[in-house]
Formats: structure tokens, sequence, C-alpha cells
């Protein structure tokens, strides 16, 4: 701990809480969706994608406190699926899904380096675009390639929805915390440095 500063230390520690926090909704909206019914499926391919809010928190953690942060509530919900379910691939297929969704966002904000209308607007474009591809080729190399091809389009419009719910959703608990709270002061340095992006 020698060399951090007190505002080092008191970032580090509502980091880890935030994280923690965040984490555990991750846990509870996939649960409490599944076990009442209130995922909705998407018309086309209803038995295999549903919609949720389990993405919600995890954008909101990286908004909050960063990639690693984000990355961190992406691995809780490939965990929570999986001990959940035993479905590894479909664990881990919801996992990509929403990292590469605050993946796209991080570059988003990096490159605009502040907190404006711009930098949600692109983080929403970038966010969304960077879910849509990486989930078309994640569907080409796991399932039957023909298969696949032919469900590209559908598995685009599902994840271009999903992702913008996560994302808006995201950004408007976000801003409702940003103005309700003084702590947010500790991490608009996000906007200005992205210094979780290598």
């Amino acid at each position: 701990m020698q060399g951090l500063s007190e505002h080092d230390l008191k970032k580090d520690a509502t980091t880890l809480a935030g994280t923690t926090i965040l984490g555990t909704l991750v846990v509870i909206f996939d649960y409490s969706m599944k076990f009442s019914g209130l995922k909705i499926p998407f018309p086309w391919l209803p038995l295999v994608l549903k919609f949720d809010f389990t993405g919600v928190p995890i954008v909101l953690s990286l908004l909050l406190f960063g990639l690693t942060s984000g990355t961190t509530t992406s691995s809780v919900a490939f965990l929570a699926i999986l001990a959940r379910s035993g479905d590894l691939v479909g664990a881990a297929m919801k996992a990509l899904a929403e990292f590469s969704t605050i993946l796209g966002m991080t570059f988003a904000i990096k490159l605009s380096k502040k907190n404006t209308k711009i930098t949600k607007i692109s983080s929403l474009i970038l966010g969304v675009s960077s879910r849509s591809i990486i989930m078309v080729f994640a569907n080409l190399i796991i399932f039957p390639q023909m298969a696949a091809i032919l469900t590209s389009l559908l598995i685009v419009v599902f994840n271009v929805i999903q992702g913008s719910i996560s994302i808006v959703s995201g950004y408007f608990l976000y801003n409702i915390i940003a103005r309700k709270t003084s702590f947010l002061t500790l991490k608009n340095e996000r906007f200005e440095s992205a210094k979780d992006v290598k």
C-alpha cells in the first residue's frame, strides 16, 4: 500500500465496493428474470435468444469504475449463468456479448475523452457494433456453419436491440447517480484519461 495517497485508497475502496454491488446485481437480474419468466423471447429465434437486463449493471460498472470493473462483472455473469444452467457455451456467449459491448464503449470513451453527448452516441454505436460483429463470428465458430450464416442477420438484429437496451439504460442510471451523489467526482477521470485501456 506504500506510495498510495488517501485519494487513491478511497478510490480503490469505492471501486471494489461498487464492483461487488454491481456484480451482485448481475446475479440477481439473471436469476430473477430467468425463474420469473420475465425474459422476453426474440420473436424469430425464441428458444435461443431472449432479452434481459443483465447487461445494465455491466455497462454501469464500466461507466462508474472503468473497464476492469466491467470485465469483472462480465465474468460474474458467466459464472452465475454457468452455475444456474450448467450450460458452458450459453454462459460464455452471454458473457462475451456483454463484454464486447463495453469493449466497444471503452474505445469510444477513450477517443472522445470527455463525458459529452457525442461520447454517449459514439459509445452506443461502437458498443452495439462491437457486440454484433463479435457475436456473429462467435456463432460461426460454435454452431454449424450454414445454420450460423442463415441466422447471422437475426443475430445482428437481436444484438443491436439488446446492446442498445443495456447501454441506454446504463447511461440513464449513470446520469441519475451522477446528479444525486458526489463520489463520482473520483470517476470523471475515466473520460479524460481512459487509463483502464492499455
